[in-house]
């Protein structure tokens, strides 16, 4: 607990991948409402918003881990130059 207060491990990457599959979720209820639900943005549409919604958050998702990954390989080296 000592650690998450003062910053010496990060809390964020262990609620990443939950956030990831929040907003999975989030873009399959919004495809499929614009799937067939919405006004005039039709199937094709609804199937944009549920493949582009996936990648998206992937690589946001991603972009994220990538730089705490570069936090903690950081922490790696400055350590070993103690």
């Amino acid at each position: 607990m000592k650690d998450i207060f003062f910053f010496d491990s990060m809390l964020t990457p262990k609620i990443i991948t939950f956030v990831y599959w929040l907003m999975l979720l989030s873009v399959l209820i919004s495809g499929i409402g614009t799937m067939f639900i919405g006004h005039g943005g039709g199937f094709f549409a609804g199937m944009g918003i549920l493949i582009g919604g996936a990648i998206g958050a992937r690589i946001w998702c991603e972009l994220l881990i990538v730089l705490f990954k570069i936090h903690a390989n950081l922490q790696k080296i400055a350590d070993k130059s103690e």
